[in-house]
């Protein structure tokens, strides 16, 4: 079984992904929902109803873009979290996700050691980024 954030948009799902896909590499694939024959309305034709996001670490996002006949809501009450050891890395993609968008939460050194910060990305997703403290206390 799998757990993976799944993200709705507001018109915003491909610019989003493609973002992502510059933070986290990886492969993208995206379908619209005329790929389906799906778009109840023109506007929704070239509309992301997939996408979906898989990186060499293992990582899978996905994102959609809500049809224009749906009420959309904004994200809010979660935080996408990505942590590991590879502090290096982690520390390119909390340059890479707060391009543009806002910090909350520097990416520091917390009290229970390692590095955590928190952001809002240009696209009102918010995300929790944590290097763990190794066994050797580094």
């Amino acid at each position: 079984m799998l757990l993976n954030p799944y993200i709705n948009f507001r018109d915003q799902a491909r610019e989003a992904m493609e973002f992502y896909r510059t933070v986290f590499g990886g492969e993208l694939t995206v379908t619209t929902f005329s790929d389906f024959n799906f778009a109840q309305t023109p506007e929704d034709e070239d509309l992301v109803m997939h996408a979906q996001l898989t990186t060499d670490d293992g990582f899978t996002l996905m994102a959609s873009d809500t049809p224009s006949h749906v009420a959309g809501a904004t994200p809010a009450g979660f935080a996408v979290s990505v942590s590991g050891d590879d502090e290096s890395k982690l520390e390119n993609i909390w340059n890479g996700l707060s391009t543009e968008g806002t910090v909350n939460e520097p990416f520091e050194t917390p009290p229970w050691g390692g590095r955590f910060g928190m952001l809002t990305d240009k696209f009102g997703i918010e995300w929790m980024i944590s290097a763990n403290v190794t066994s050797d206390g580094s």
